[in-house]
């Protein structure tokens, strides 16, 4: 059988799916599709035409490769289709953005016929994915003489391909549409189950929230030609808990706009919005697109004539409305005014400044922020070049200097990796700035899409001034299904080729490393101040400042080796007192966000970077804190060492790493190995007093200041979803912190999860601990409900099975994960005994293992949004409660939550993960668990 004809097998499997063709991106088919075009008498000449114009994918693809030669061919005049004029064989071209169509623009610009010359150049001053071959092939040209090329360069130079797009409309009608009440989560918009589909565009934008919202977008799309749908979070924030890329994609592909009639399912400007704004990461994703976010603010804080929030019978500040959003109404947003009004323009409800600053208002008429990035870059190579200066086309980097004031520890680390910057500026928090990238993380169940990125980008290798890149296996671990054999081998190869160390071996060498991702970025950070950019909310290491980015900023960071944001503010949190024995530093980490909201009713931490001064834990255990500060909705978390235990934490990073080159996961490039080498280099500045840790200054200024006080802490506390609250925008928030005896000892609890990028050694080590302790008490265990435990990475494993605490483990399971013969089929009923399940994100990302529906689970994970860890019955909503893992395998044994006296004699003896302020102890003080 032929490529076509499989395909036309797949149409019609897809048609039954309600779907349209894939779109193209095998070279292969598309040359079988150019030989039936050349035959006038094909039966599928005339779908093989339509296919070739409007249904391959542009970019880096194979497809995108044979389809620029063809037209190349036509504009050569070596190949004639009566349907493709030269004309429109350039204007494909045009949309094509880089890679192979650029070196055939070039090619046809820089030959010899002077009018083919003129009309590729003509195409290529509208273009700006050019990479260094591609600029150095027009640097060399130019040096020869070719008018050409100087043309191009000084097209280029003045910014053209920028300043000649239209600008953006002044008015925008919108029609809103509430997708839900309260914080939504980027699962509505693309459910982690769903995660397989993601690089399908069309496939995965049927998931989208339900279809019969999908009905009523279309049909506000009809009642409303005029106008864009804008959704909306009410009495909530858009797009908590994940970048999600692809949940941008699914609100551009249902409320947005084309971004190529000859690219399929691509859309873009999509306009979000929530009472409470948009989240931090999920708005940086909007831009890429760009799109709109809205900060509505129609719901306000009912207040007394002194000004004092009014508060209802469970201390809660009473909520009134400004002005409605119901779904169907018709507002207009003034683009120049940069505010909100009623559909005639005669009300104003709300200031839009902070959705209209310059930078976004270039990324909406450049259609995202990628052209912008590489716009720039174009424009100072051909400026240098030509050795002319620049003019100031673009919004000048927004940059403040506060005189005589103190730096935070993101303003210092944000300064020393600036680029752009003129020297001797300090930088403070406001400022917009390029800077440099040193760690990027791809993870598996974003990467396909993360390819394509970088396909449509044009790139093919990884920045050389990205220090580590790496590509997980985690998201997809617990089941090795069909999707997954598809899938993953796929991406592997390509993030190997394109020169990331990756968890699974295309060359099959070394082992499958399913490890969490968050865990391999907090081992490969090697330095306190490097910035970090990873595909998942929960990149947020204890070294360094991380920032959790959709799948396009990733493909960016590895392209270009940087990134552009502002300097977020900081809030400081600090601590006082004694954490007392049998307290897991969960609950502090619990403690600290129900103690901020009871210091400043309002969540302080929203946007912001928390600088932790937590100095007297090892990386593992303080990226415990960091790790959770995504569910705070902060936009990134900073933790504070002391030089000894900084030290400490790079020898384990250096451990760490050096384990893995010992399997054999480095790269051709030495990218492990150079990564050792100047974790080496920091550990002597350390030592030496050249660079101590990183530390803000006495004088910094912070948004505001939190001190959580241990010594109140007194039983462990559980996030709780509140699943039944009357008020539906206060379920499914992580600011519901009850301590266990809320509970009574009669909350029932189905299933038990130890797991997840929030446990490290010590936590596995405590499982196997609190099973001895119980058996020694009573004889024998019985789990009342299924405890499942994961370990996030392997070297855990290893290192459990060398201190015996794996065989306490093994002795009480009834299943334990088998490399080579993985599970097939995901586990949605479990039976009441122990599973050891393999290294990786399991239950937490939901896409694979879940439980049953309607179940109550008790995990150390950190996502209790519906539906992510356990979906809703018929009579019951499914609960994701969140605690420390001593109280999640308590509980799994009982079958309920315990009371306070349970659980103390349960941990008693057991080394908990403890912590104390850093004044309090010894600067050499650490903890055992490694």
């Amino acid at each position: 059988m032929s490529l076509y004809t499989d395909y036309l097998t797949e149409i019609d499997t897809r048609k039954e799916q309600g779907l349209n063709p894939k779109p193209i991106d095998d070279g292969a088919l598309v040359g079988e599709l150019i030989e039936q075009i050349k035959d006038t008498g094909h039966k599928h000449r005339e779908d093989s035409l339509k296919f070739f114009i409007y249904n391959t994918l542009p970019g880096t693809t194979s497809a995108a490769g044979v389809k620029a030669a063809f037209l190349k061919d036509i504009i050569l005049g070596q190949a004639d289709v009566a349907e493709i004029s030269s004309e429109f064989a350039f204007e494909m071209l045009s949309h094509m953005k880089g890679g192979p169509s650029i070196d055939v623009l070039l090619d046809l610009a820089l030959g010899d016929d002077a009018d083919i010359a003129a009309k590729a150049a003509s195409v290529l001053k509208t273009q700006v994915f050019l990479y260094e071959a591609d600029m150095e092939r027009l640097k060399e040209s130019f040096e020869a003489g070719n008018a050409v090329a100087k043309d191009l360069l000084e097209s280029y130079a003045q910014a053209e391909f920028f300043t000649k797009l239209p600008e953006i409309d002044e008015e925008i009608k919108v029609v809103t549409y509430i997708a839900a009440e309260g914080d939504i989560s980027t699962d509505l918009l693309s459910p982690g189950a769903e995660a397989h589909s993601r690089a399908d565009r069309e496939l995965h934008g049927k998931c989208m929230i339900s279809p019969s919202a999908q009905d009523e977008i279309e049909a506000l799309k009809i009642k409303h030609p005029d106008a864009r749908v804008m959704l909306i979070a009410e009495k909530g924030t858009m797009g908590v808990g994940s970048s999600r890329m692809s949940g941008v994609n699914n609100v551009a592909l249902w409320t947005g706009k084309p971004s190529s009639p000859y690219v399929p399912f691509v859309n873009y400007a999509p306009v979000v919005a929530g009472t409470n704004g948009i989240s931090p990461i999920f708005l940086t994703t909007v831009g890429v697109t760009g799109g709109i976010g809205v900060d509505l603010k129609n719901w306000v804080k009912k207040t007394d004539e002194d000004g004092n929030p009014i508060l209802n019978n469970d201390g809660d500040p009473i909520l009134e409305e400004k002005y409605s959003v119901e779904t169907g109404t018709v507002l207009t947003i003034n683009t120049k005014d940069k505010k909100l009004y009623s559909a005639d323009g005669s009300d104003e409800l709300v200031d839009m400044a902070g959705s209209f600053t310059p930078q976004k208002l270039e990324f909406m008429k450049a259609g995202g922020s990628y052209a912008i990035v590489f716009g720039k870059k174009l424009q100072t190579f051909a400026a240098e070049t030509l050795g002319v200066e620049a003019p100031a086309v673009f919004a000048p980097s927004k940059e403040i200097s506060a005189e005589g004031q103190g730096l935070t520890a993101v303003e210092k680390i944000f300064n020393n990796n600036a680029l752009g910057v003129a020297d001797g500026k300090t930088l403070s928090a406001g400022s917009d700035v390029r800077v440099r990238v040193n760690v990027v993380g791809s993870q598996d169940t974003t990467g396909p899409m993360t390819v394509q990125e970088l396909e449509a980008m044009a790139a093919t290798v990884v920045s050389p001034a990205v220090d580590g890149a790496y590509q997980s296996g985690c998201h997809t671990a617990s089941v090795w299904d069909l999707k997954a054999q598809a899938n993953t081998p796929k991406l592997m190869k390509f993030m190997n080729d394109f020169g990331l160390v990756t968890g699974r071996d295309p060359k099959g060498v070394y082992h499958s490393m399913t490890d969490v991702i968050h865990k391999v970025l907090n081992d490969i950070t090697v330095s306190d101040w490097d910035i970090i950019i990873g595909g998942d909310s929960h990149t947020r290491m204890s070294k360094g400042v991380a920032f959790g980015a959709d799948s396009g900023t990733v493909a960016l960071a590895l392209a270009t080796g940087e990134a552009s944001m502002p300097i977020p503010e900081s809030v400081k949190v600090t601590f006082k007192g004694k954490m007392q024995d049998h307290m897991d530093f969960r609950d502090v980490v619990h403690a600290t966000q129900q103690q901020m909201l009871q210091q400043h009713g309002d969540n302080v931490f929203q946007g912001r970077v928390i600088e932790v001064h937590i100095g007297t834990l090892l990386a593992d255990q303080a990226f415990t804190f960091t790790d959770w500060t995504a569910e705070m909705k902060a936009k990134a978390s900073i933790c504070i060492s002391n030089d000894e235990t900084l030290i400490g934490s790079l020898e384990l990073a250096k451990s760490r790493i050096q384990i893995m080159i010992d399997k054999g996961m480095e790269h051709e490039n030495g990218m492990l190995q150079g990564l050792i080498d100047k974790a080496d280099k920091r550990i002597a500045e350390i030592k030496s007093g050249e660079k101590p840790a990183l530390t803000p200054d006495a004088n910094a200024k912070y948004f505001a200041e939190v001190v959580v006080d241990l010594d109140v802490i007194d039983e462990p506390m559980i996030a709780d979803p509140d699943v039944n609250n009357a008020d539906v925008s206060k379920r499914y928030t992580h600011d519901t912190i009850r301590p266990i005896s809320y509970y009574k000892a009669e909350k029932k609890v189905d299933l038990g999860f130890v797991g997840s990028c929030m446990v490290h050694k010590g936590d596995i080590k405590i499982v196997a601990q609190m099973l001895k302790n119980l058996e020694n008490a009573n004889g024998k265990i019985e789990f009342n409900a299924p405890l499942v435990v994961a370990a996030p990475t392997y070297n855990i494993i290893d290192e459990l099975k060398e201190e015996g605490d794996w065989d306490v483990l093994e002795k009480y399971s009834g299943f334990e994960f088998d490399d080579s013969a993985p599970k097939t089929t995901a586990r949605t009923e479990y039976e009441n005994i122990l599973y050891l399940e393999r290294p990786g994100c399991n239950l937490c990302m939901g896409n694979q293992e879940k439980a049953a529906k309607g179940d109550t689970v008790l995990a150390t994970s950190t996502r209790l949004f519906q539906g992510r860890v356990v979906g809703d019955s018929a009579d019951k909503k499914g609960e994701s409660l969140l605690g420390s893992t001593p109280v999640v395998v308590l509980s799994a044994i009982l079958g309920r939550t315990p009371t306070l006296e349970e659980y103390k004699v349960a941990v008693e003896g057991i080394d908990l993960t403890k912590f104390a302020p850093p004044l309090q102890v010894p600067a050499t003080a650490r903890s055992v668990h490694f």
